[in-house]
């Protein structure tokens, strides 16, 4: 069986999802950096300060996203969009790493954040439900920059719960080393989506609508199988 291709009509109206989802992504993250900086640097909180410094990092995904959809073929600036986003996990994966070794050398000793712990409470509520916008929308529309991004998002969710585990545990039980170790995790992810995203021009292809794929090929859409599953879907039908 093979999907309906979209309807001009239809892929405009998910090119203008995309921007509006880029666009509340910015907003929040903004917020999100700036409150989370300054408790972080209140609390000399390195995590915290981490913490804000991907929202930043967010913020640059998202505007990659508003760059792509303001053009008048999107499609056309995929791979770049996807450069550029894979360069945003990088520096996100920068950022984690050296805060997290720097906790674990004891550079600096962190205090409860009651603001810190505000905060990162609410990205772990927000973040899933933009992390779902995106996916559903990339993968109608089959554009790996909307996936990629949703990515973004999900680690910002992860780094979000891991920053909360840690704040509460530092605030209650003094184990200052928590959150710097799981960091180390989410470090290690963004690496690898990083580079999975600097392939993306593997997928060059999934941007047309109702390609046919063969089980566990990349078939006619010219990816992979693990692409297939990230950029693919709602494009793509196995047959």
């Amino acid at each position: 069986m093979t999907a309906a291709p979209l309807t001009a009509d239809r892929r405009r109206r998910l090119h203008r999802r995309s921007l509006h989802l880029a666009y509340a992504t910015t907003a929040y993250n903004l917020v999100e950096g700036i409150v989370a900086v300054a408790a972080g640097a209140a609390a000399s909180s390195i995590a915290l300060l981490g913490f804000g410094l991907d929202s930043f990092i967010e913020v640059s995904s998202a505007l990659v996203v508003i760059w792509q959809f303001r053009s008048r073929l999107p499609e056309a600036r995929e791979r770049l969009a996807l450069r550029l986003i894979a360069v945003s996990f990088f520096a996100l994966a920068a950022w984690v790493g050296v805060g997290a070794v720097r906790a674990l050398l004891g550079v600096a000793e962190a205090q409860p954040s009651p603001v810190g712990i505000g905060i990162a409470a609410v990205s772990v509520v927000v973040m899933p439900l933009l992390v779902w916008a995106k996916r559903r929308t990339g993968r109608e529309l089959g554009s790996a920059t909307v996936l990629a991004d949703s990515v973004q998002t999900m680690l910002c969710t992860y780094l979000s719960a891991i920053v909360l585990v840690g704040l509460l545990v530092n605030a209650t039980l003094g184990w200052s080393w928590a959150d710097p170790v799981a960091a180390l995790v989410v470090a290690a992810v963004a690496v690898r989506e990083g580079a999975q995203a600097w392939r993306g021009e593997q997928c060059d292809d999934c941007a047309v609508p109702a390609v046919t794929v063969p089980d566990g090929a990349g078939g006619g859409c010219g990816c992979g199988p693990d692409c297939v599953d990230r950029c693919c879907a709602g494009t793509a039908t196995t047959g």
